[in-house]
């Protein structure tokens, strides 16, 4: 298997795409974002996103679920936006999809036969898991308390995840007669806790404590819960002022290397490495080395 087969760094047609895509529509403006859907805050270079539905613990709908989707999507045209932090307001990060705005009309689509209307569905919140793979900027996820079912997977698809010792992650899909198989949950937890962790999570739908979900590797770190919303935006605005550039390559090939051969993998960052070495960030790093301070990169 080629490397070319993957195409993960062969930006001719992608660059051609993009040139387009940015002709064919106005882009989003974030610093003056207003999504209906969530909150939004941006800080410099990092922004924050707030799931604000305390009095039901900050469930999804279909409205918010496109909604993220579209501006995960967007963000890889935002060049101000180096980092993001992503969260819930009340004290609990998100309980999944709303009983009765999500999981109501999805069995009426069951009980009326459209199968049509329930991959539609599906296909939309696997959708908001790609494209927050796929954007540049390291999601920084700080969980507190509920963090279930969809809520479990926004978490598991963010770059780094702080939780606190109140937290309870799980992945409960089985308990509403679902299968594990939800938002690519198969594929990353996995990687992430083990498969045989994955299996006991996805297989019976239980809660992991924050302190076991940080002995597992799901989270980076425990945090009080009142500063671990603090500690997420520090840590992110950590990542904006470092190279920015190489922290989308390192998330570009964590995610394509999943599906490669070990010296597809090898091939694939020995490109990446050789265009992060064609950055200014490359020289500022060298130079500031000789001269014995910390680099100030900027993200070129």
């Amino acid at each position: 298997m080629r490397v070319a087969q993957h195409r993960p760094f062969d930006n001719t047609s992608a660059n051609a795409r993009t040139m387009a895509l940015a002709h064919d529509r106005k882009r989003v403006d974030f610093s003056a974002y207003a999504p209906k859907h969530f909150r939004w805050q941006l800080d410099g270079k990092v922004a924050t996103i707030t799931l604000d539905r305390p009095e039901r613990k900050n469930p999804l709908t279909f409205e918010s679920y496109a909604e993220l989707r579209d501006m995960f999507r967007e963000l890889a045209y935002a060049e101000a936006v180096k980092a993001v932090v992503l969260c819930g307001s009340g004290g609990n990060f998100c309980s999944g999809g709303d009983v009765h705005e999500i999981i109501g009309p999805l069995v009426a689509m069951q009980e009326t036969g459209d199968v049509g209307g329930l991959l539609d569905f599906t296909r939309m919140t696997g959708d908001l898991v790609k494209a927050m793979r796929a954007c540049p900027q390291p999601i920084v996820a700080a969980v507190d308390g509920v963090c279930a079912g969809a809520g479990a997977i926004l978490a598991m698809a963010s770059d780094l995840r702080l939780g606190t010792s109140r937290s309870k992650v799980a992945f409960l899909f089985v308990r509403v007669g679902l299968a594990g198989a939800d938002m690519g949950a198969c594929n990353i937890l996995p990687r992430i806790v083990g498969a045989g962790r994955a299996a006991e999570l996805l297989y019976t739908g239980r809660s992991m404590t924050g302190d076991e979900a940080e002995r597992w590797g799901f989270f980076n770190r425990i945090a009080a819960p009142e500063v671990v919303i603090g500690e997420s935006t520090a840590l992110a605005h950590d990542l904006a002022r470092g190279p920015t550039f190489a922290h989308a390559m390192t998330k570009k090939c964590i995610h394509a290397e999943w599906s490669m051969q070990i010296d597809d993998a090898i091939e694939a960052e020995a490109q990446a490495q050789a265009l992060c070495m064609q950055t200014k960030d490359y020289g500022r790093a060298y130079r500031a080395f000789l001269d014995k301070r910390k680099p100030e990169f900027e993200g070129d």
